[in-house]
Parts: structure tokens; C-alpha cells; sequence
């Protein structure tokens, strides 16, 4: 195999390589990335074996063929490059690099590519088409509330599902929860209710451009992702997610509204002085009037007042204020609404005016 390239272009799809790989050892397959050179094209891979990567891109073919390196090493030394033209040779179990404008020279040991797992093709798979940004939106609303406790696997990814249409994204570790419900006009193929692991979804956020479409197809135990040149897969997570139905309240009889840039801003500053163990912050409810307070026992106390909507009696809530946060960070409306019904039941929080997403967060006692 020999070919030249722009370092540039090869880098950048190196660098999603990089992404997927499991382990930065050299002392097992996964850790390399499989360049295969025919038709005019370098076809690049790379998988952990439960998330796995293609794409092509145009090189200058000299001689075919194909091989696999250690992609760690192989993505720093195109990067230590510079811009320009690169040209790659392998012969005798041996990869050169060399730099067109440099005069650069490395040589990678390689493994052949018949020790490169196999990919899960989709078969009996029905794709469907929707906007990448509209999807994009879908997972940055719920991946945060994905649970990393791996005893309780099956809330260990996003829960997607198709009902009557519409497509829904729901995550949760057992104290939140986050729902978002989106209708893009099109039939969706019928399946059945899947978990898919946070990794595929963080990369297909990071590197999906917001313009057209993404090609999706959910299989029994695989998820597929197409877009541009790109091919992902993720195996999904086997288990039966909770009904998480059953925890979003039927009726809130009372509510707040506040400015979200002086609510976010002010948690920032109060939870200065919050307890790290338990990162209790306290929302003291007046008409008119929002004091979010911390106490760190050993240290001291903060307090802020801001405005708020409010017409009700005094309440106190008590909350973990990374599970305010979070969502308020995703958030883009300028007010947000907290429903509510007493200190010990599920608050949701969400956008005002609403749109197609709400976050439900379990309280803490308030001492």
C-alpha cells in the first residue's frame, strides 16, 4: 500500500478514530485503526468493539492495499506535521510516514488487517431520515441524566422510542429525569423501545454538523448512524428500562417563573458554599421573590434573592443543585418555570413559553 494525501483531511477523520478506540496500549487490535486503499479511496475504521466507525476519503492512490496501526501514535504524528501533502508506504509489517514539506520520516509497526474484528451489518434494518440538528437537540436535552451506576445497567444510556410517530428520548439515574418528545412530520418505522450507551450519542453530537439529515436504523442489538461519509454503530444496552411514565406528575397545582441567566448565576455563586457530599442548595418561594441559600457547616453560608413570578404561600425546597444546573445549562429560553405541588414531590422544570422537553428532579429533605 502506498498513497499520498492531505494531512489535514486524514487527521481530522484520524481524530474521530481516536474517539471510538477503547485503549491507547499497543497490545491489542482495538487499538489500531484499519487504512484500506481501493477504488480510488482510503477507507478508514475503527472500533471498542461495541461502537464502531467508517468513513472514505479521496487520496492519491500509488499502490493498494491495506493494513492496520496503532492510531494513537499514528494521529500524533500527522499532527505534529504540518499542512501539507503526506505520503504513507507499507511493506514488511511496517508503515512509513513521511512529510512532503518536511523532511519528516516515521515508521509504525502494523498488524494485518485480517485480525481486524468483522462489523455488524445492518440487515433487516429500516432507516428513517430526520434533521441532525432537531436530533442533536434530543440528545443534548437527556444524555446528562444518564445514570453511571453500572449496577443499575439499564440506566446506563438513553432510552429512545417511537410512539404514534413521534420520537422520544427519555434518560434518568433514579433521582432525574429527562423527556423530550419530538413529531418531524414523517412515518417512522415501527420498533421497539431501545437504550443506547452515552458514547455513540456524545460522538454523534460533537461531530454532526446541525445542516441536513441523519440517517438513523434501530435494530434488535445494534443502533446505526449515517451522515456526510460517515458510518456509526453502537451495540445497545440489553435490559428493560423503568417506566418512567409513572413518574412524571399527572397534575402540578403550583408553579414559579425566573429569569434563567439570574438563576443559573446565582446557583453558581451559592454553591460556593454547599456541602460536597451532598450539594444541598435550598429555594425559599415567596410571592415576588426566589432566595436560593447553601450552608457549609464547617465554612459558612450564602444567600441570594432574585425576582420571581410568584403568588402563592412561602414554600422551601430543598435540591441537589448540579440536577438544577444541568438542565439550565441546555436550556436557551429566557424564563423558566419550576412546577411544583409540596417541599417532597417531584419538581419539573421547564421552558416558558413550553416547548417539546421538561426535567423532572426528586427533592431532598430540607434538614
Amino acid at each position: 500500500m502506498k498513497i499520498s494525501f492531505d494531512r489535514d483531511a486524514l487527521l481530522k477523520e484520524i481524530s474521530i478514530a481516536q474517539e471510538i478506540i477503547a485503549t491507547k496500549t499497543a497490545l491489542t487490535i482495538l487499538s489500531n485503526v484499519l487504512l484500506s486503499v481501493k477504488d480510488g479511496s482510503l477507507t478508514i475504521k475503527a472500533t471498542d468493539i461495541k461502537v464502531s466507525f467508517e468513513t472514505k476519503i479521496p487520496v492519491n492512490i500509488i499502490e493498494e492495499g491495506s493494513t492496520t496501526v496503532f492510531c494513537d501514535k499514528f494521529a500524533g504524528i500527522l499532527s505534529s506535521l504540518p499542512s501539507g501533502e503526506v505520503e504513507i508506504e507499507q511493506k514488511d509489517q511496517k508503515l512509513t510516514i513521511k512529510s512532503v514539506v518536511k523532511k519528516a520520516k516515521f515508521q509504525l509497526k502494523t498488524i494485518p488487517e485480517n485480525d481486524f474484528p468483522a462489523f455488524t451489518e445492518p440487515t433487516n434494518v429500516n432507516f428513517f431520515n430526520i434533521p441532525t440538528k432537531e436530533f442533536k437537540e434530543m440528545i443534548h436535552q437527556t444524555i446528562f441524566s444518564v445514570s453511571d451506576d453500572e449496577t443499575r445497567y439499564f440506566m446506563n444510556g438513553v432510552y429512545i422510542e417511537n410512539k404514534e410517530d413521534s420520537l422520544f428520548f427519555v434518560a434518568t439515574d433514579g433521582r432525574r429525569l429527562a423527556h423530550i418528545k419530538k413529531n418531524f412530520g414523517i412515518p417512522i418505522p415501527e420498533f421497539k423501545g431501545v437504550i443506547v450507551p452515552p458514547k455513540i450519542l456524545n460522538i454523534i453530537n460533537k461531530r454532526a454538523s446541525d445542516e441536513g439529515n441523519i440517517e438513523v436504523g434501530i435494530g434488535e442489538k445494534n443502533i446505526f448512524f449515517n451522515f456526510n461519509s460517515y458510518k456509526f454503530s453502537s451495540v445497545l444496552i440489553d435490559g428493560q428500562f423503568p417506566n418512567y411514565e409513572r413518574v412524571i406528575p399527572e397534575n402540578q397545582n403550583l408553579s414559579f417563573e425566573v429569569s434563567r441567566t439570574e438563576f443559573i448565576e446565582a446557583l453558581k455563586r451559592v454553591s460556593l458554599l454547599v456541602e460536597l457530599k451532598t450539594r444541598r442548595i435550598f429555594l425559599n418561594i415567596l410571592p415576588g421573590s426566589l432566595i436560593i441559600s447553601s450552608q457549609e457547616n464547617e465554612i459558612g453560608s450564602a444567600r441570594e434573592e432574585i425576582p420571581c413570578k410568584y403568588d402563592g404561600q412561602e414554600v422551601m425546597l430543598a435540591l441537589n443543585y448540579v440536577y438544577i444546573e444541568d438542565p439550565l445549562k441546555t436550556i436557551s429560553s429566557d424564563r423558566i418555570k419550576v412546577e411544583f405541588t409540596e417541599a417532597m414531590k417531584a419538581i419539573t422544570l421547564k421552558p416558558e413559553p413550553e416547548e417539546d422537553f421538561f426535567h423532572i428532579i426528586m427533592p431532598m429533605q430540607t434538614e
